[in-house]
């Protein structure tokens, strides 16, 4: 399926006013937190007012463009919970749940406050009920105190407590993109993992998935594998192109393949992740690229 890669700012490119968009099934937005990281194109030291002015901007350009029943997974710092939630009510979402990837590692903790451990996905869609929502079964070890093997698996629940974060050095392994220095390309690359449960739980194969902050391009690279096709948009030129190359560039550590038999107890697997031959769920969609001349690539 096809990706498509825009570079440029997303509030622009999302305008209803500039842009001619068809359809946006499923959004990833992971922006960034506003932390004073050190961007090339982008001030991460923003006012609060005025980043999340610019947060319920974004949103509302998003919820103008997704299907009836589409679907919003928006990640931030636990922190900010609050806010993220309150700018999804603000843009019209209706909210479904408060996911806490809980991570391997945890922060050190700081003098009056416990150590973080996790991040927020608020999960949301346009409606009352999505579209589409596949519950996802998966079979991770049993906990030291069970008695008894599972037959079948588990449904996924709003905990993910599986999936680990790219942190720096074992914890990142062959998946972070890195120079021939063995630097690291982007400090806040998504894993795999976690972009193939949000897809495969919120989409059908040839939906239409959106990643406005498109950042090393994971949404992309897992969204390709699984028969949906894709927008990324980025800011950064240079992650432009790291994104275009991993795309053109099929990386070991990229291959979803193997992650099959996570989810093997889910019913019609096949189907949902695209590998089905013939599915009713299967059908191409056509997707409305952007006509503006604002950065195509």
């Amino acid at each position: 399926m096809k990706a498509t890669v825009l570079q440029g700012d997303c509030a622009s490119l999302l305008d209803p006013q500039s842009a001619a968009l068809g359809h946006v099934d499923l959004t990833f937005l992971d922006p960034p937190f506003n932390q004073d990281k050190g961007y090339n194109e982008w001030d991460d030291n923003l006012p609060e007012a005025q980043y999340w002015k610019w947060m319920g901007d974004v949103c509302k350009k998003i919820y103008h463009w997704t299907t009836s029943g589409g679907a919003i997974y928006f990640m931030q710092r636990e922190k900010k919970t609050e806010s993220v939630l309150r700018c999804l009510r603000e843009a019209g979402w209706g909210f479904q749940n408060l996911i806490i990837w809980k991570k391997k590692t945890s922060a050190v903790p700081g003098m009056n406050r416990f150590g973080k451990h996790y991040q927020i996905i608020a999960f949301a869609t346009k409606g009352e009920r999505p579209q589409v929502f596949h519950r996802l079964r998966i079979n991770p070890p049993l906990p030291v105190d069970y008695k008894y093997e599972r037959e079948n698996g588990l449904f996924v629940t709003d905990v993910w407590d599986d999936i680990r974060e790219l942190t720096s050095g074992y914890f990142a392994g062959d998946e972070a993109l890195r120079d021939a220095k063995g630097n690291r390309l982007h400090k806040q690359q998504a894993p795999i993992q976690l972009l193939l449960r949000i897809i495969l739980s919120s989409t059908n194969p040839g939906d239409v998935v959106l990643d406005p902050f498109a950042g090393s391009g994971t949404t992309l690279v897992v969204s390709e594998q699984l028969g949906r096709q894709s927008i990324g948009i980025e800011l950064d030129k240079i992650n432009v192109k790291i994104i275009r190359e991993r795309l053109s560039k099929k990386r070991e550590a990229d291959d979803i393949s193997s992650l099959f038999k996570d989810y093997e107890c889910t019913p019609n697997l096949d189907a949902i992740w695209g590998r089905a031959k013939s599915s009713s769920t299967g059908t191409s969609k056509q997707i409305g690229l952007f006509e503006s001349n604002q950065g195509r690539v």
